[in-house]
């Protein structure tokens, strides 16, 4: 009796997975055999870079091949994050992502050339970075009661810096805004360096920005600390309280990294790379060299990052919405 054209179907689907399956297992087996690129979104140098050649050496050791770091700046990580996930889904590119790749592009630039969530295979969070806000010298609040006071008594005469339009500080100063009921004037700069020699110079009052950029300034009494935007002190800073404990409990904002690789990779290999990543984020040298440089160790494996963007994308539109963030 001939097959129905539906029964073929399926016993030819069948055949092929049951064929797909041994290949893949095959790959995972002698994955990796050749060196693998670890696409940066960032300029050499910092410490976001920092981080990803930490890891990659690392990463490296234990998967038996160099891990190859590719920087590629650009367009607030949209150049690396459109390479990686247009790359082969074979385990060879990997992306060190943040979240400005992962839910604050995709709510403020349209069209974006890929899909947080369908473009790529999430492997693990990995770090934290903290944010900070901090005054000019001479501005008279010393806490953030203090600047909410200011800023209500005149409101929008204060004007805070940012290191860019719909960056995760220009973010986190407009949820500042909503929370506080602040009115603050925000002003852009092309940078954290600008941002803050505008602040240290007056021309803005109070600006946001990462630990890793104000620690130094901080600590050499060019600028004053007024809180910390994460959910817990930060290792640098310890004696600078945070937002939620300035008056504004459940408040929380930082910016994070991740690892991902290209939509579709073969589960063995996932596993492999997701195995290797939990081990090198467990090394106690690992964690003391991250803190070290301003980071918050901050394990999850691939099912926590995709939780965490899925949470974090309806929150950060609502607050792009808010503000009008928007990059053409």
């Amino acid at each position: 009796m001939a097959l129905s054209r539906s029964r073929f179907l399926s016993c030819l689907m069948a055949g092929a997975a049951a064929l797909a399956f041994p290949l893949a297992h095959a790959q995972a087996q002698s994955y990796p055999d050749r060196p693998i690129k670890l696409v940066v979104p960032f300029a050499p140098g910092g410490a976001t870079d920092i981080l990803g050649r930490l890891l990659a050496t690392s990463l490296g050791e234990r998967l038996g091949q160099p891990v190859v770091v590719e920087n590629r700046p650009g367009a607030g990580t949209v150049v690396a994050g459109a390479l990686v996930a247009k790359a082969p889904p074979d385990g060879y590119t990997l992306l060190l992502g943040a979240s400005t790749t992962l839910t604050l592009n995709p709510v403020i630039r349209n069209p974006l050339p890929y899909d947080p969530l369908r473009s790529f295979t999430p492997l693990g969070l990995v770090a934290d970075m903290g944010l900070v806000l901090v005054a000019h010298n001479e501005t008279p609040a010393r806490t953030l009661p203090e600047l909410v006071a200011l800023a209500k008594a005149d409101p929008d005469k204060l004007s805070y810096g940012s290191f860019g339009t719909g960056s995760s500080v220009h973010f986190g100063g407009e949820m500042l805004k909503t929370a506080t009921g602040m009115r603050m004037v925000h002003v852009p700069f092309n940078g954290s360096s600008p941002s803050l020699t505008a602040l240290m110079g007056g021309q803005v009052q109070v600006a946001v920005d990462t630990v890793v950029a104000t620690t130094p300034l901080i600590k050499a009494g060019k600028i004053r600390p007024i809180a910390a935007l994460g959910p817990q002190r930060l290792a640098l800073l310890p004696q600078v309280p945070t937002v939620a404990e300035s008056g504004y409990p459940g408040f929380a904002m930082d910016t994070w990294f991740a690892f991902l690789a290209p939509a579709g990779l073969p589960a063995p290999i996932q596993k492999k790379l997701e195995k290797a990543l939990a081990d090198t984020m467990a090394e106690p040298a690992m964690k003391k060299k991250l803190v070290d440089i301003g980071l918050s160790p901050a394990w999850g494996p691939g099912s926590a990052l995709q939780e965490r963007i899925e949470r974090e994308l309806p929150q950060m539109r609502a607050v792009a919405a808010r503000a009008d963030i928007k990059v053409d």
